[in-house]
C-alpha cells in the first residue's frame, strides 16, 4: 500500500462528503476509504446508495358488481327534484359509498335488470359498469374501457321511482384495474396508465390476469377491482394467495 501524507482538513472534507453521500451510513463511510487506500489511489465518491422503497400496502381486491353512477340532474329526473343520494354503506376508498337507491336497467328488445345499485358520489356524466354476462343478457355489447371514457359507448334507459333517463352512451365493461397511491406506485415500480398482472391461487385454480390497469391518486389505498364474472373465474372466495406483478 502507498503510504500518503494527508492533512486532517482534507480527512475531515471527505468524510463529510461520504456521509452525505451514504445518507449517515458509518460502515459506508470506512468502506470506501478502505478500499481507496488499499488500491493506493484517491479517495473517491462511493456508488449512491438505492433508496429504500416504501413498504407496500396491504393488497385489496374487491368484485365491482353491476352498478350506476349519476349526474345530479340524473339523479333529480329518478328520484325526484331536489333528491340526493342517501348512504348505505362505505366502499373502501375514502369518500366513496353505495347508495340506497337503486334503478331499473332497460336494454335493447326490453331485456331489463330490475334493480341496480348506484355509488356515490355523483359524477359529471353518467356511466353504467356491467359484466359480461350482464351485457349478454341485456342484449348489449359494450366496450371493455376504463371508467370515465365513454366515447363510442352503447346508452340505456334509466327508470326511477319519479322518472326516466335515457342515457345516449355511458354503458362500459369496466377494464379489470388496480388503485394505488404514490408510495405503492413507487413500491411496485410503475407509472399511472401502465399495466400490471394479478395472480390467484385458490386451490387447485392458479391463474393470471394480465392487463390490469394501474391508476394512481393521492390519498388512494391499494385495491384491485375486478367484474363479477372475473371473481367467480379466478375463484376469489377461495384464493389462499394473491399477488401484484409487473
Amino acid at each position: 500500500m502507498t503510504s500518503r501524507n494527508i492533512s486532517r482538513n482534507t480527512v475531515e472534507a471527505i468524510v463529510r462528503q461520504l456521509l452525505r453521500e451514504t445518507n449517515g451510513s458509518k460502515e459506508g463511510v470506512v468502506d470506501a476509504i478502505v478500499a481507496a487506500f488499499s488500491e493506493g489511489g484517491a479517495v473517491s465518491a462511493p456508488k449512491p446508495v438505492e433508496a429504500v422503497k416504501p413498504r407496500k400496502s396491504e393488497l385489496v381486491v374487491s368484485i365491482s358488481a353491476r352498478h350506476i353512477h349519476l349526474t345530479d340532474a340524473d339523479v333529480e329526473t329518478l328520484f325526484g327534484k331536489g333528491a340526493k343520494l342517501t348512504k348505505m354503506k362505505d366502499l373502501y376508498q375514502d369518500g366513496f359509498f353505495a347508495a340506497n337507491e337503486t334503478v331499473m336497467l332497460i336494454g335493447p328488445r326490453r331485456r331489463m335488470l330490475p334493480s341496480v345499485r348506484i355509488l356515490g358520489p355523483t359524477r359529471k356524466e353518467s356511466q353504467v359498469e356491467l359484466s359480461f354476462t350482464d351485457a349478454i343478457s341485456l342484449g348489449l355489447d359494450p366496450p371493455v374501457r376504463e371508467s370515465g371514457k365513454l366515447e363510442d359507448t352503447p346508452g340505456c334507459v334509466l327508470v326511477g321511482p319519479a322518472g326516466v333517463v335515457e342515457l345516449k352512451r355511458g354503458v362500459i365493461r369496466a377494464a379489470r384495474h388496480v388503485h394505488m397511491g404514490p408510495e405503492d406506485a413507487a413500491y411496485y415500480g410503475v407509472k399511472d396508465k401502465e399495466m400490471m398482472k394479478l395472480r390467484v391461487e385458490s386451490g387447485v385454480c392458479s391463474v393470471v390476469l394480465e392487463d390490469v390497469l394501474v391508476r394512481i391518486g393521492k390519498n388512494i389505498k391499494l385495491e384491485v377491482h375486478l367484474d363479477t364474472d372475473e371473481g367467480n373465474a379466478v375463484d376469489l372466495e377461495h384464493a389462499t394467495k394473491i399477488e401484484l406483478i409487473k
